[in-house]
């Protein structure tokens, strides 16, 4: 039996500079949505509630939509309890969703690479992760229903 624990990730691709690497249990599900606009609506219902969503492209640069089947897709972040919402998303624009066991893999930290919304960031197969700061934003989705 190995003694490195295994450490499974979910890469969520936000926008074109931000691909975020969160533990597999911090997800809730992966939605798609049919006959999405060209941006994703500020929040949506799942599983009979209303779950704001975060979008951290609107600048338009990486669609949210696939042009071929018009659908988009938003992951669904389990919150803290005691926050405004339980659950929270954030829209995904571009490639690299993953789910990857990186307990193996050659990780290298890059601090100089943190962006705003992150605790950390890493470098893997020459792609930078960011750590999203998971409580901050479900607060702030939550207090202010932020929709960029």
């Amino acid at each position: 039996m190995s003694e490195i624990a295994s450490r499974w990730c979910v890469f969520l691709p936000c926008s074109r500079d931000e691909i975020w690497a969160i533990p597999q249990n911090c997800l809730a599900e992966i939605v798609t949505v049919q006959d999405a606009g060209v941006n994703p609506a500020s929040h949506i219902s799942w599983r009979g509630q209303e779950v704001p969503v975060l979008d951290l492209g609107e600048d338009g640069e990486t669609p949210w939509r696939n042009p071929m089947g018009e659908t988009g897709l938003i992951a669904v972040i389990l919150g803290l309890k005691g926050q405004a919402n339980d659950y929270w998303a954030v829209a995904l624009r571009g490639e690299g969703l993953a789910v990857k066991n990186i307990a193996n893999e050659k990780i290298q930290d890059v601090p100089e690479k943190i962006m705003a919304r992150s605790t950390s960031a890493f470098e893997m197969d020459n792609v930078v992760y960011q750590v999203p700061d998971l409580p901050d934003l479900q607060k702030q989705v939550g207090e202010f229903r932020l929709s960029a």
